[in-house]
């Protein structure tokens, strides 16, 4: 039985290049950075889950929630092949119950911030809008995009960021533990318009402050699909 189902809906997607040396102290044993075209990755992402199932079970008051993510991106090679994953930096979701068994049991980095979304749809665009506070400062990380889907081809940026299908986490005790995150290829928003109100030293620490004054390479809406998060292994 996977641990976790959901669904994962209106992924907001902002990426920016950063300096590879700058990730290797959060690089999890027996993986390596992957790098798209020259460029190694950060990416902030916001969305919802919705319909969440923890071991099969709907637990009252957690079914739907926001989460914002800072994460890189990771390879790992086992039985002739890569597997493609991502490492997070930190995780913020509006319930503590949440972040205490994210924590506890797979080792990850939650954080419980007061948070807020909206969708707006008009007849040819979606808005799109994830909103955190974090040291008495609203953050807000909200786009503009076309209604209409597209799919989402391979060897293209946005399909790099999105197909990763792996987590790997980087444990006190050195060791890294993985898990499997499956869902179908998503389809994407093509994106008009968007803002960045974010406190990147505030939410994530000194190493990630170059952030605040950074513009992304590349701002994404992914729809999103029902995912599993499947059982942990330590590797």
């Amino acid at each position: 039985m996977s641990f976790l189902k959901a669904e994962w809906r209106k992924l907001a997607i902002a990426n920016y290049a950063a300096a590879p040396e700058l990730l290797l102290p959060y690089l999890p044993a027996k993986t390596e950075l992957d790098i798209w075209k020259g460029t190694c990755y950060v990416s902030l992402v916001g969305f919802m889950f919705v319909n969440t199932r923890l071991l099969g079970i709907p637990i009252p008051f957690h079914r739907n929630f926001e989460e914002v993510n800072l994460r890189f991106y990771v390879k790992y090679f086992e039985n002739g092949e890569w597997k493609r994953g991502v490492v997070f930096i930190k995780e913020i979701v509006p319930k503590p119950a949440l972040t205490f068994v994210a924590n506890t049991l797979y080792q990850e980095h939650y954080a419980t911030n007061k948070m807020n979304h909206e969708w707006k749809e008009t007849k040819d665009h979606l808005e799109v809008s994830y909103g955190w506070q974090q040291s008495g400062h609203q953050n807000q990380f909200s786009l503009k995009a076309k209604k209409k889907r597209v799919p989402i081809l391979d060897e293209t940026e946005v399909q790099f960021i999105t197909d990763h299908y792996w987590g790997y986490t980087k444990t006190k005790s050195g060791k890294t533990i993985e898990y499997e995150v499956t869902h179908p290829r998503w389809e994407a928003y093509p994106v008009e318009e968007y803002t960045i109100d974010v406190g990147f030293k505030e939410t994530y620490g000194d190493d990630f402050s170059f952030l605040d004054n950074l513009k992304p390479s590349s701002v994404m809406l992914a729809e999103g699909s029902e995912i599993t998060v499947e059982n942990k292994r330590s590797i």
